[in-house]
C-alpha cells in the first residue's frame, strides 16, 4: 500500500531561517489528510512522567498548529482528563485545523486501572472527552485497551451509535492483538490500530503490521522513540519512581537491556542525523504507518521532533537501520 505524501510550508528554524515542510499521510477509507508526525500528549500534566509544565503544554498545542502538525492523540486517562483539557485550551478558536483523537475504556476506580468498554461507561467518558476538548465532535474514537469482560461486536455497536450521532467521525483500535483485530473489522469499519512500534520494538512487524497493510487500516505509531531513550540524552542509567511511565511501561530503562540499548544508540550516530529524527523517519516511513506520535514537554522540543518531516531516509538506510543489532 503506498500511502499519498502532500507537502505543507510549515515553519521556519533557526539563525539561518531554513525552511522546513510537513508531510502528511491519507487516511485509509476517508478523506482525512494527518500529519506525518503527530503530538502524543501522555505527558501533558505530568502524572506519569516526572510532572509537568500546563502553560508550557497549551503553547506546545499552539505551535503545532503553527507548524502544520495536524494530528493530536490524547486520552482521559493521561492525569485525569488534564491532558485533554489543556488541549482544548489550545486549539480554541482553530478547531478546523486539528485531527484530534482520543481514546476510552481506561478509567480508574478507587484508585486502581479498570479497562471498562461497557456501553454506558462508554457514554460517560464520550461527554466528558467532548467537554474538556472544547469540541462538538472527536475526529478518531479509540479504544485505550481491551476490555476482556466485553465482546468486541458489543464495543464497536456503541461506537458505531456515537458516529449515528455525529459525536465521533471514525473508529480507531489501541493495543489490540491480531484475533481481536479480526472481529472487530467484522463489526465496523477501524481505520486505525495505534501500537507500540520503533527500532527497538518492532513485534507488530510478523503479522499486525502486515494484516493492517492488506486491510488498508492505518498504523499509528507510538513510543517511537522508546519513552525517550532513543535521543541519546540517558547516558547513566536513570532512576525514575514506580508510577513514571519510563519505568512501568518501557523495558529499555532497565539492567542490562539499558546497556544494549545505549549499544544501539551509538551505532546510531554513523548516520550523521539529529537521533530523535532518525528515530521517527525509520518508523513513519515504514509502510502502512501513517502517523509516528512524539511527546515533548516544551516547544523547543516539538520543533525538535516536527523537523523529522523536512528530509526522508534512503530505502538503503532504512534496510541497513532494520539490521543492527539490538533493533
Amino acid at each position: 500500500m503506498i500511502m499519498k505524501k502532500v507537502y505543507h510550508k510549515a515553519f521556519i528554524i533557526g539563525s539561518r531561517k531554513r525552511g522546513r515542510w510537513m508531510k502528511y499521510s491519507d487516511l485509509p477509507g476517508t478523506d482525512e489528510r494527518v500529519s506525518v508526525i503527530g503530538l502524543g500528549t501522555w505527558v501533558f500534566g505530568g502524572e506519569n512522567w516526572g510532572g509537568a509544565d500546563n502553560d508550557a503544554a497549551v503553547a506546545v498545542v499552539k505551535e503545532a498548529i503553527g507548524l502544520g502538525v495536524n494530528f493530536i492523540d490524547t486520552a482521559p486517562f493521561y492525569t485525569d482528563g488534564v491532558s485533554e483539557e489543556l488541549i482544548g485550551k489550545g486549539i480554541a478558536g482553530k478547531r478546523d485545523k486539528v485531527f484530534i483523537a482520543t481514546k476510552c475504556g481506561l478509567v480508574r476506580e478507587n484508585g486502581r486501572i479498570v479497562h471498562d468498554l461497557t456501553p454506558g461507561s462508554l457514554e460517560r467518558e464520550l461527554e466528558l472527552s467532548l467537554k474538556r476538548l472544547q469540541c462538538d465532535v472527536i475526529d478518531l474514537y479509540q479504544t485505550h485497551w481491551p476490555d476482556p469482560n466485553v465482546e468486541i461486536e458489543r464495543t464497536m455497536e456503541v461506537l458505531l451509535k456515537f458516529q449515528g450521532q455525529k459525536k465521533i467521525k471514525h473508529i480507531g483500535l489501541c493495543n489490540v492483538g491480531l484475533d481481536l483485530l479480526k472481529k472487530a473489522i467484522k463489526a465496523a469499519p477501524v481505520r486505525t490500530v495505534q501500537v507500540q512500534y520503533s527500532l527497538l520494538e518492532r513485534g507488530i512487524e510478523k503479522e499486525l503490521l502486515p494484516f493492517c497493510v492488506a486491510q488498508k487500516i492505518g498504523v499509528i505509531a507510538y513510543g517511537v522513540m522508546g519513552g525517550g531513550i532513543l535521543t541519546g540524552k540517558y547516558k547513566v542509567q536513570p532512576q525514575f519512581t514506580r508510577r513514571d511511565a519510563r519505568k512501568m511501561f518501557y523495558s529499555f530503562y532497565e539492567g542490562e537491556k539499558f546497556t544494549q540499548t545505549n549499544r544501539f544508540i551509538k551505532g546510531l550516530s554513523s548516520y550523521g542525523r539529529p537521533l530523535n529524527e532518525l528515530a521517527l523517519n525509520w518508523c513513519r516511513q515504514q509502510q502502512g504507518v501513517v502517523v509516528a506520535l512524539a511527546g515533548c514537554r516544551d516547544v523547543e522540543q516539538l520543533r525538535m521532533n516536527a523537523g523529522a518531516a523536512s528530509w526522508d531516509l534512503s530505502v538503503d538506510e532504512i534496510s541497513r537501520l532494520k539490521q543492527m543489532e539490538g533493533a
